[in-house]
């Protein structure tokens, strides 16, 4: 490529924002166009859920670079204005407002957005969802009044959510409709251990529970129960999910992946789609991950960074192949935990404990079959056990699972 082509990237997020810095990085002298629908600088989504929500920040402590670092770089920014249509004959991308981008080669990072509740009440005031920066300044706004707040849902999203609130004084309950806390991620056993966390602070679990509808005439005022019964409420946060936002790549002929697939744009270990010469990246791509064998999308802040990287030397013809381990983060309270691995759903597994969950640190392992190591989890255990638990997955080698369990037995002796 040369200094006369051009790279579009459609998507100001993280991912997009991570795939032009590489590209300068690496010294390509081509145009970058980034495109964004929001009309804030590319920022990152972790503090949105923490520090803003804390209200210990403003969002924009979020953001990745300022103006100045784009303009120095010569990355031209489209900002607060959406994509809405791709030609890959042409190599154009079409905007909101008419006008038309080409592109030598493209690069999708549209991310996802929530999941909404389709329930009576749904569009009350005071029922709020986190995934942006203005609705992370709203929400942190609301909780400064101490309401009594309910929860829809106990994933990440909810759960930290519900950690901020309770920090801020209110008072929390969380509404689950699967009977622990991040049952599907990490089972019953773990997802137990992380709502005795919650309940220790505090909370109200009601799992098993699914939600009906939203009272109130032009505000909330309480949730309705599958059981029937109504929880008082000020505010709900609702953090059901997100999906994919792969309408721009399907309308253009690019393969994405059914809901049974597991949604996505499709893509190869090198991120290119369907179409040659187009790409994606972040939470919107599903692509063949070598190491594990199997088609996966991971919606976390680390796949953000690695897939938008891995994109740019691909676009650069870069051999290159996206085989990082699904990681992810998050804090909650004093607690700070990571989880690195995959376990595929419908995977026969036993988890084994190392340390006293009592004591609020340890680790736990999702053991296959053979006893080779899925997953694993540090809890309030050190930021550095992360890359031994790596390794233990990488070596695919079966382990003894006493000696696992055993904190006598260094992890690299096991």
């Amino acid at each position: 490529m040369t200094d006369s082509e051009r790279i579009v990237i459609i998507g100001a997020s993280l991912a997009g924002a991570r795939a032009a810095d590489f590209l300068r990085r690496e010294e390509w002298p081509g145009q970058i166009v980034l495109i964004g629908d929001e009309p804030e600088l590319p920022y990152e989504r972790p503090p949105l859920s923490k520090t803003v929500l804390l209200g210990k920040d403003q969002p924009e402590v979020a953001q990745l670079h300022d103006q100045a670092w784009y303009d120095e770089r010569n990355i031209e920014l489209r900002l607060g204005v959406k994509a809405t249509a791709i030609d890959t004959a042409a190599r154009t991308v079409t905007l909101a407002d008419g006008t038309e981008v080409g592109y030598d080669k493209l690069l999708i990072a549209t991310g996802s957005r929530v999941r909404k509740l389709d329930v009576p009440g749904g569009d009350l005031a005071g029922v709020h969802y986190l995934r942006t920066a203005a609705e992370s300044k709203a929400l942190s706004d609301a909780y400064a009044a101490k309401p009594r707040v309910v929860v829809v849902g106990a994933g990440w999203i909810g759960l930290e959510t519900a950690a901020t609130a309770r920090e801020r004084g209110c008072e929390v309950t969380i509404v689950e409709p699967q009977p622990t806390a991040l049952a599907s991620v990490l089972g019953q056993q773990v997802g137990d251990l992380i709502a005795g966390l919650h309940r220790s602070h505090g909370v109200e679990l009601r799992f098993d529970t699914g939600v009906d509808g939203f009272e109130g005439n032009d505000r909330v005022t309480g949730v309705r129960l599958s059981s029937g019964e109504v929880l008082p409420a000020d505010l709900v946060v609702v953090g059901v999910g997100i999906q994919p936002n792969t309408e721009l790549a399907e309308a253009a002929g690019i393969k994405v992946a059914s809901r049974e697939e597991g949604l996505g744009i499709l893509t190869g270990p090198d991120l290119q789609t369907s179409v040659p010469g187009v790409y994606a990246a972040g939470d919107v791509v599903r692509w063949d991950h070598p190491f594990l064998g199997r088609s996966i999308r991971v919606e976390h802040w680390q796949n953000a960074m690695d897939s938008g990287k891995a994109a740019a030397q691909a676009m650069l013809g870069k051999d290159v192949a996206q085989d990082a381990l699904p990681y992810f983060f998050s804090d909650q309270y004093d607690v700070s935990l990571e989880y690195t691995g995959d376990v595929p759903r419908g995977t026969s597994y036993q988890v084994v404990l190392r340390g006293d969950p009592a004591s609020g640190a340890y680790l736990a392992f999702w053991l296959a079959e053979d006893n080779h190591v899925l997953a694993g989890l540090q809890m309030n255990s050190g930021w550095d056990i992360i890359n031994p638990i790596k390794k233990l997955i990488l070596s695919k080698k079966p382990v003894d699972p006493t000696r696992l369990a055993d904190t006598s037995v260094e992890l690299t002796d096991v």
